[in-house]
């Protein structure tokens, strides 16, 4: 399958897909962590016409998540959180591809748009954090957990401040990233 990751520079859910032999390209914004040569540096809207077979979106969730309500009146104010919301809906209204999954935090999209398909923890796929995800999907089936384990530590919450603290809240983890692969992989 012919897959486009979207707003993703870490790679590893390109990478887990093109483990079991499709054709992934994650793009984004920032170059690729790992220096991939299938990744497009730059909007995703300059390649997402192009036939796909399925688009795993990450949409920024800045000015969209839930954690970030306290700054939300300034951001509908500003423009910021429409912009946001435009971005997650032009990634959503792809018709033309078959198999869509957006990511994002519980956040304002659930009542701006729909609630999601799926809300998972990372603690279902093999690390002991919480991190609610919510999952919307078009084309593919809930994702089934694959290692429950314990722990259920809220890390990413209570990250320090660092200069890429953002980047490291949003990084994929690699147990969702193999679950996306093995279980969306074969969806035809």
């Amino acid at each position: 399958m012919r897959i486009l990751v979207s707003c993703e520079s870490s790679g590893k859910v390109r990478e887990a897909f093109r483990a079991l032999g499709h054709d992934a390209i994650s793009c984004d914004l920032l170059p690729a962590d790992d220096g991939s040569p299938h990744h497009h540096l730059g909007d995703v809207m300059a390649i997402i016409g192009e036939p796909w077979d399925m688009l795993i979106g990450f949409p920024p969730c800045t000015h969209l998540a839930s954690s970030g309500a306290r700054w939300f009146e300034q951001k509908r104010a500003d423009g910021r959180q429409q912009q946001g919301i435009d971005f997650f809906m032009a990634l959503a209204n792809q018709d033309h591809i078959p198999r869509i999954a957006l990511e994002n935090p519980v956040g304002i999209m659930s009542s701006q748009w729909r609630k999601p398909d799926q809300i998972i923890q990372p603690w279902q796929f093999g690390h002991g954090e919480t991190k609610a995800t919510c999952l919307w999907l078009k084309g593919l089936p809930k994702l089934e957990p694959t290692n429950i384990v314990e722990g259920r530590e809220q890390r990413i919450w209570k990250m320090p401040p660092s200069p890429d603290r953002w980047k490291k809240r949003s990084e994929t983890y690699q147990g969702i990233a193999d679950a996306m692969a093995q279980q969306w992989g074969n969806e035809r």
